[in-house]
């Protein structure tokens, strides 16, 4: 049977034990989207900052909740 626990709490204890870095798997499972998208959000500049440690994309949590705040703030009532 699936938990009933409500997303935020999940996101707090989340946010709890994950690192200050996280890999593009990581951004997209927290959002909720493919992979994919995150690399055409990359391409296009509208995405999460990212950032290269060496070969590897890597995000950094404090700026993906940024970003994730500031989708929050569009108005989409007409």
């Amino acid at each position: 049977m699936p938990s009933l626990s409500p997303r935020p709490a999940r996101i707090a204890a989340e946010a709890n034990r994950r690192g200050p870095l996280a890999t593009p798997a990581e951004v997209a499972e927290y959002l909720g989207v493919p992979v994919k998208t995150l690399y055409q959000w990359k391409y296009r500049g509208i995405g999460p900052n990212v950032h290269k440690v060496g070969r590897h994309l890597r995000y950094r949590w404090t700026e993906v909740d940024a970003w994730l705040n500031a989708q929050a703030a569009y108005d989409l009532a007409v």
